[in-house]
């Protein structure tokens, strides 16, 4: 019994994907309860306050420097760095050094929809119909 529609298992080289992604989001796997998805953030840039309101998120820093605030506490975060962040928790990722902050995100379950590419942090502000799956 396989994955349903625009659900995919994945496998591969996790931290060389994120290395090579030049995009704000791209969307690796979506499965019924997780979502593997790949981050850079520029640098100066910053994925934005946001609240999930049911979802948990992981986010494991590669390369790059940067900063994480979890309900206003700002702590540096930097490669190696792992953040849980609980569902209903306010939170911000920022990009403080010269080079693009890279990163791996684990949501459960998924935010947005399979195979989700948004090219720069205005793209993924401006879509609309990038809703969770299981509110779509």
């Amino acid at each position: 019994m396989g994955n349903p529609p625009g659900m995919s298992a994945y496998r591969g080289d996790l931290f060389g994907e994120v290395r090579a992604n030049e995009n704000f989001r791209k969307v690796l796997a979506t499965t019924g309860h997780t979502q593997l998805v790949v981050m850079t953030i520029p640098p100066g840039g910053e994925i934005g306050e946001e609240v999930h309101r049911g979802i948990d998120q992981v986010l494991i820093a590669v390369s790059g420097s940067g900063a994480s605030e979890l309900d206003g506490d700002r702590q540096p975060f930097g490669p190696g760095d792992v953040v849980v962040v609980p569902a209903g928790t306010r939170h911000n990722f920022l990009n403080t050094g010269s080079e693009p902050l890279r990163i791996a995100t684990v949501y459960g379950p998924p935010d947005h929809r399979p195979g989700t590419v948004h090219r720069a942090k205005q793209d993924a502000d401006a879509d609309q119909a990038d809703v969770p799956p299981h509110e779509g």
